[in-house]
């Protein structure tokens, strides 16, 4: 579900889980942080992207990632 936000947007989405930085486009990527519940992730996009992957990453977040 990351994969599908970050790849609707049109600059570089990256996942930073603490000295690690993967591509939020790379279901690959995404797996290798092998983040357990409870990881504190940041994520790094474009400014002009950077409102709406907040909005629909907070939305997915919020939902335990429940597909609606």
């Amino acid at each position: 579900m990351i994969v599908r936000i970050a790849s609707r947007l049109r600059g570089e989405v990256w996942i930073v889980k603490e000295d690690e930085r993967v591509n939020a486009k790379s279901i690959m990527g995404i797996m290798m942080l092998a983040a357990a519940k409870g990881t504190q992730l940041r994520f790094e996009a474009d400014q002009a992207e950077i409102t709406s992957l907040e909005k629909e990453m907070s939305e997915l977040f919020a939902s335990k990632f429940q597909d609606e």
